[in-house]
């Protein structure tokens, strides 16, 4: 596939953090491939029943390999948390996140680390759908599934020009992850979508990078009914936190008063029409004209003040990095570290 390689400045320093879970049967041959681009690998053992970090250690005896371990399952988003902490306490500059399956390739990192030392973003994640004419080697079920979790992801998260959600193959700048509450993100699946409503709560720029969609013989540990509900679920919760925030508690403007005025228009026109209707039909009559149009007015309002709001939110997705860039020098503008939202 065509990619958007360049080259990246050497004064970047490059750690790669890889969750290592069942993974005994490729995370060896994982961790050898990054080590031609990356100048530190850290790989988390996350209480592994196969023993995943113990063969890295002895299959890679290399200085630049740290295996870190955790005495019981924290799940790839502890896991991979526990990483960044490492890396950022390490001096790294830039933290790629691969997965221990095999599945990322590791030749794309230039492509995931140039975006954020070149300061046009502080996060970069992979795109299995950038291509059309590679989505034919997944599976029809992940495509589906990928499709509504990106919808719901959207919304949630606030980042609009973004697909793909659930991509593990990431990069983030160390001064944009240690801001990050980690103690407070999702541990396990959700981990990726968690991590996207977070950066957005700092405002940091997020930017998509193609890549092709790899299946070998692994065997995922997801399953889509055991998590459908609880990613509605988080996916609502993280939706209303955001609209709080951004809309609320940050800033109120225009949009605010737009998303309030829509809401009470769109609940009116639900309550007071089908209240009527139902009356009307309980007593065989047809319901008078002027109620019909209170309600339509009501309904076509709120619809475009609703429209309106929507179309306000896509338009303030984060564009500008926010992180310091320690390689080239200093950013003016950060944000200070604090934690904002719970």
């Amino acid at each position: 596939m065509n990619t958007l390689r360049t080259e990246v400045p050497a004064q970047a320093r490059i750690a790669a953090v890889v969750p290592a879970y069942k993974v005994s049967r490729h995370v060896v041959d994982v961790v050898l491939s990054l080590l031609d681009y990356c100048d530190h690998i850290f790989v988390v053992d996350d209480c592994c029943p196969e023993g995943s970090g113990k063969l890295v250690q002895e299959n890679v005896p290399d200085p630049r390999v740290t295996v870190l371990f955790n005495s019981e399952n924290a799940g790839v988003g502890g896991a991979v948390m526990g990483g960044y902490s490492a890396a950022v306490a390490a001096g790294m500059d830039v933290i790629v996140k691969v997965d221990g399956d095999g599945q990322m390739d590791a030749s794309l990192i230039p492509d995931f680390v140039f975006p954020i030392v070149a300061g046009q973003a502080d996060y970069t994640k992979g795109n299995r759908f950038f291509d059309l004419r590679n989505i034919g080697s997944m599976p029809g079920i992940r495509i589906f599934g990928n499709a509504m979790l990106s919808f719901m992801a959207k919304l949630s998260t606030g980042y609009w020009d973004l697909f793909d959600p659930t991509n593990g193959y990431t990069a983030i700048h160390a001064d944009v992850a240690r801001r990050l509450p980690f103690e407070r993100i999702s541990k396990r699946y959700f981990f990726e979508t968690d991590l996207l409503f977070r950066l957005n709560t700092l405002r940091a720029a997020v930017v998509d990078i193609p890549m092709d969609a790899k299946y070998g013989d692994e065997v995922s540990n997801l399953h889509i009914r055991q998590i459908l509900g609880e990613f509605l679920f988080k996916h609502a919760r993280n939706f209303f936190k955001r609209i709080f925030y951004n809309y609320f508690l940050r800033d109120v403007s225009l949009a605010s008063a737009e998303l309030v005025v829509s809401v009470v228009l769109l609940l009116f026109a639900i309550l007071f029409g089908g209240t009527h209707w139902v009356s009307s039909a309980a007593d065989g009559r047809s319901t008078p004209v002027g109620t019909i149009m209170i309600a339509a007015v009501s309904l076509i309002w709120g619809l475009q003040l609703l429209l309106a709001f929507i179309g306000y939110d896509i338009a303030s997705v984060p564009r500008r990095a926010i992180h310091r860039r320690g390689m080239n020098g200093s950013r003016s503008g950060a944000l200070p570290d604090t934690h904002i939202v719970s």
